[in-house]
């Protein structure tokens, strides 16, 4: 009996532990936390009602991704993104996800269709708003690309693409979320609305060149502001 009662608890834990990590995982691949960011873990604790075991459980395997780092002083921050691992990373993203759109194109079917028209027109809303939500648009335009890689049936490289936006994805919306950036001029939706049009048609060539388009459009900008470190 002792020993059973042992395990649930060792389950529990894995639970909530696993919890904490997926959702700040979530937080990391929207790009909803800026680089350099700190993080309190008593605050996410209290955020999600958990204890600081399962928090300190999930930072450990985030800083483990390299996704978070612990600073000298200990605190725990999202890492600063220098301007050769930015370029590293967008390199790789190109022929990753250039290769889960070419293949999105042709294993889709209607209800990936379906979820990419919906994700494509709610982004395309926020892009010709008098007043965009650059918040709403930044996790829009995640689930638009995640919608057309997941179309590709291959879960493996799902987990890949996922692995490079959890290091990537605190700059990779800095495009939209600055007031200047290609949420209002347009760039943006063009790209996606060519991506999509694309794997309707089952075009895999035509996929890939627009996605590898939006992926250098928003690199461009990126580094254009300055904002990455050396």
């Amino acid at each position: 009996m002792s020993s059973a009662l042992a395990s649930i608890g060792r389950l529990e834990r894995v639970t909530l532990g696993e919890r904490v990590y997926a959702e700040l995982r979530g937080l990391l691949i929207a790009g909803e936390l800026a680089p350099g960011e700190r993080l309190s873990l008593r605050r996410v604790a209290a955020s999600l009602g958990t204890s600081m075991m399962p928090v300190r459980e999930a930072v450990a395997r985030l800083v483990a991704d390299e996704a978070l780092e612990v600073a000298p002083n200990r605190s725990v921050r999202v890492p600063l993104m220098t301007v050769t691992k930015f370029r590293e990373l967008t390199a790789v993203r190109v022929a990753v996800e250039g290769f889960a759109a070419e293949q999105a194109a042709l294993h889709r079917e209607e209800r990936d269709l379906a979820a990419m028209r919906r994700l494509d027109a709610a982004f395309r809303r926020e892009a010709t708003s008098a007043r965009p939500n650059a918040t709403r648009a930044v996790r829009v335009n995640k689930d638009l690309h995640f919608a057309v890689y997941h179309a590709a049936r291959l879960p493996t490289l799902v987990g890949i693409i996922e692995g490079l936006w959890l290091k990537i994805g605190p700059v990779i919306n800095l495009d939209i979320k600055v007031s200047s950036g290609r949420l209002t001029t347009g760039g943006a939706e063009r790209h996606h609305a060519r991506l999509v049009a694309a794997v309707e048609r089952q075009d895999g060539k035509e996929a890939r060149e627009a996605l590898v388009a939006d992926i250098l459009g928003a690199a461009a900008f990126i580094e254009a502001t300055g904002r990455l470190p050396q």
